[in-house]
């Protein structure tokens, strides 16, 4: 058989080295061709590579978490060349030949064996016809080592991490329910919160845990290096003002009242449509600081990064022109962007360029945020949550909607004036939202 080596290709300009983030093949894994091997990160987004050979995989280029240049090897795979000349001999159940659904039925079989020991021989005895024949035989030599009846009974899937602390623990995994393919820790920690049966605890109690080691790789790295330089580098500084969106949250009821069957809106199309309104007046917001070559571009155009909250960590997908989207177009943006984020289906293009971002918490809000800048920008927005508050009005007392705004900015670019009064202007804007919509 031929060897085939694997390199990384040159997978976004610019990029000299990616991380492996997950591996989907073993040394010894039979692949087909155009099969997901590794997803590889970049500064700019996840890539799945895919075998362009189909083969026996003998060697892998480091673990998750280690750097791969780009144009070195990432993979090693033995070729079908020389059993394609005739040189293999077939066999029952030959691994060459065996379809990828029965991948997970040796899964289910090597766990049994591993939590059942005496399984392997009395599976061995079995007749064993395709991959459901051996689900069964594996069911049934386990029901005949437990010697209690299991026609029914159902795979219990766990990392091995997972399984060491619910043996800790005293949890009895088949008694645990998920959602998932698999119990995860999250849904242990759901069963010893509200479950019941072993190892269950009053929610009052506590119980020491074992300290947990977690390696920084992946997307968390990437967050960790892009804010420790953007602190590291910037003097932030950060304006909050307090703003009245009583009128704002007015109209976007009634707009939703009348939306058909576009999307419902949330206030950040409103605030987009603010910013995009305002800007103009203040370009040194609206830019990007090269601070190498001592170089600031003051952007013609509203390229809006909108900071989004995913499983793999903090995402900044970009609204690309967003001056020029209606408000209803920059739902239906913003919809898209964050399931893509969500899913990890953004494209390089659709993380990077931006000239200023917003970040919001959403209903979890707070007084007031002190955001990050998102570099090479030289501002970033924070609106926090919406409360109701007693305010005057002349004589009067009444229910108001208030929003505290915050603003960092980065003060080698951004004076603080200029910030607080860009601020007014927004303001101005909220608390007036017919001139959102006033040409």
């Amino acid at each position: 058989m031929a060897r085939f080596t694997f390199k990384l290709p040159d997978i976004g300009e610019g990029i000299a080295e990616a991380e492996i983030v997950a591996w989907h093949v073993a040394v010894g894994d039979r692949i087909e061709e155009d099969q997901n091997i590794a997803d590889m990160m970049t500064d700019k987004a996840t890539v799945e590579m895919e075998s362009p050979v189909a083969g026996t995989v003998v060697e892998r280029a480091g673990e998750v978490g280690d750097q791969v240049a780009i144009g070195a090897a990432l993979v090693v795979i033995e070729t079908d060349a020389a059993a394609s000349a005739g040189e293999a001999t077939a066999t029952p159940m030959d691994e060459t030949a065996r379809p990828a659904a029965l991948a997970a039925e040796d899964e289910v079989e090597e766990q049994f064996e591993a939590e059942n020991p005496g399984v392997e021989e009395t599976v061995a005895a079995a007749p064993i016809q395709g991959g459901r024949d051996l689900r069964e035989a594996t069911l049934k030599a386990l029901a005949d080592v437990k010697d209690t009846p299991q026609p029914d009974a159902k795979p219990v899937l766990a990392s091995p991490a997972v399984r060491q602390r619910a043996k800790e623990l005293g949890v009895d995994l088949a008694q645990v329910r998920t959602e998932a393919d698999r119990i995860r820790h999250a849904d242990l920690d759901a069963f010893l919160r509200y479950g019941a049966g072993q190892g269950y605890h009053a929610p009052h109690a506590s119980r020491a845990r074992e300290d947990e080691t977690v390696r920084v790789i992946g997307m968390r790295r990437r967050i960790a290096e892009n804010m420790a330089a953007s602190k590291r580098n910037i003097p932030h500084f950060t304006y909050v003002d307090e703003i009245d969106v009583t009128a704002l949250e007015a109209m976007r009821a009634d707009l939703n009242a009348n939306r058909g069957a576009r999307p419902k809106l949330t206030m950040l199309p409103l605030m987009i449509v603010a910013i995009c309104r305002s800007l103009p007046d203040f370009p040194m917001l609206n830019a990007r600081y090269d601070d190498e070559a001592g170089v600031v571009t003051r952007s013609g155009r509203v390229h809006l990064g909108m900071a989004t909250q995913t499983d793999a960590g903090l995402t900044v997908p970009v609204i690309r022109d967003a001056q020029d989207r209606n408000v209803w177009q920059l739902a239906t943006e913003i919809g898209r962007l964050a399931e893509a984020a969500r899913a990890n289906k953004l494209t390089p293009q659709e993380l990077g360029g931006g000239t200023i971002t917003v970040t919001s918490l959403g209903p979890l809000g707070g007084i007031a945020t002190t955001p990050v800048i998102n570099r090479p920008e030289v501002a970033i927005i924070g609106p926090n949550k919406i409360v109701e508050r007693p305010v005057f009005q002349g004589e009067d007392i009444v229910r108001a909607k208030l929003m505290n705004l915050s603003i960092s900015c980065d003060h080698r670019v951004v004076d603080g004036w200029d910030a607080a009064s860009y601020v007014q202007a927004l303001k101005k804007l909220l608390e007036t939202p017919v001139l959102l919509f006033a040409d």
